[in-house]
């Protein structure tokens, strides 16, 4: 088998394609094609929400393996042997992700969804809000960060080797987390559902992922790339068709309170800032190089948002609002993303001293 050349990886990667660099443009346009589709036709949505089995959505289905293949066809997990020299970057990234992350998460969403924001929200939704928060919180970085740590000239190894790693320690941990704080919320887990989540959204896309990656490379790197970039476009094209079906359905809370997208980006950009920003300390304490802390701090900071929104939608349904929490996810993104490069970027200095 051909040898992935990490720092190709990055470059191929770093540069933001056009429909990656408005993403944030083209959710708004969903949220809008699907709200007026919605309005317009309820007849075919209703259909198209009936086709379930064992609670999953049929089209949502194979739209969401559409996402989340590419993104994991990206990950090398023989990578993970590769930066023994920046354990401490990784033992930081690692207490960010699955130690604070989704239980500062929790605590935001506790504060601002139950309390904050209570009299303003509907109120039969406030448990899915909170739900679909925890669920974004507790899937940690997408391959989008390939393009975040390039920007700020980031350790191609030390990504790669870490998306790696939170991907693996994803098949394992992700339902105990969500089951867990769920727990903690009152709010009851369908460990069923749960469970074929996991497996239809994480166990299976990895497995096929990596076969089909194994498969190319024995082609070659340039072959790998060639399918990566045609399937880069297809990921983008499902997520879009998957957010138009889900704002079709949410359509009507929106219309009524067009407020609850704003309501709910607060906690999310709070915590987006808080483990970014602390990642980015403890790896100073730590005498880590910059050029890790840069994307240790964006791999706790970014979240593997197809994921949730998959795992959402089957645990809590297409008109749920733990659907459209994820869905705000998605919306911040990349500007938020953006902001915490320039961020690492301009404190360089300071960082070194």
């Amino acid at each position: 088998m051909a040898t992935t050349n990490p720092n190709q990886v990055s470059n191929s990667e770093a540069k933001i394609g056009f429909f990656e660099r408005y993403l944030t443009l083209w959710v708004f346009m969903c949220i809008g094609i699907g709200i007026l589709l919605g309005q317009l036709f309820p007849g075919p949505f209703k259909l198209i929400a009936s086709l379930e089995i064992a609670k999953v959505n049929i089209p949502v289905g194979i739209l969401i393996w559409l996402m989340i293949v590419p993104m994991l066809m990206k990950i090398d997990f023989a990578a993970l042997h590769q930066v023994r020299s920046q354990w401490k970057g990784i033992l930081v990234t690692l207490l960010i992700n699955w130690g604070f992350k989704p239980f500062s998460m929790f605590f935001l969403a506790f504060i601002f969804i139950r309390h904050i924001f209570a009299p303003y929200l509907p109120t039969d939704q406030i448990d899915s809000y909170i739900a679909g928060l925890i669920l974004l919180a507790a899937a940690p970085c997408t391959a989008m960060v390939f393009v975040w740590s390039q920007l700020t000239d980031g350790d191609p190894y030390f990504t790669l080797t870490q998306v790696a790693l939170n991907d693996l320690i994803m098949v394992f941990a992700f339902a105990p987390i969500v089951g867990l704080l769920l727990g903690l919320s009152s709010i009851s887990v369908p460990w069923d559902t749960l469970l074929i989540s996991v497996g239809l959204y994480i166990v299976i896309p990895v497995f096929i992922a990596q076969l089909w990656r194994r498969s190319l490379l024995k082609e070659g790197y340039t072959a790998l790339q060639h399918i990566l970039k045609k399937l880069g476009q297809v990921s983008l094209i499902a997520l879009l068709s998957t957010l138009i079906l889900l704002f079709a359905f949410q359509g009507e809370s929106i219309i009524k309170q067009p407020l609850i997208i704003a309501m709910l980006a607060c906690p999310i950009l709070i915590q987006v800032y808080f483990n970014s920003t602390l990642s980015y300390l403890l790896n100073k304490q730590f005498k880590v190089p910059h050029n890790v802390a840069c994307p240790s701090a964006l791999i706790g900071a970014s979240n593997f948002f197809e994921l949730a929104v998959a795992t959402a939608i089957s645990l809590f349904g297409f008109n749920s609002g733990a659907a459209l929490a994820t869905v705000v996810g998605v919306l911040i993104e990349v500007p938020v993303m953006l902001s915490v490069v320039k961020i690492v970027n301009s404190t360089k200095q300071w960082y070194q001293k």
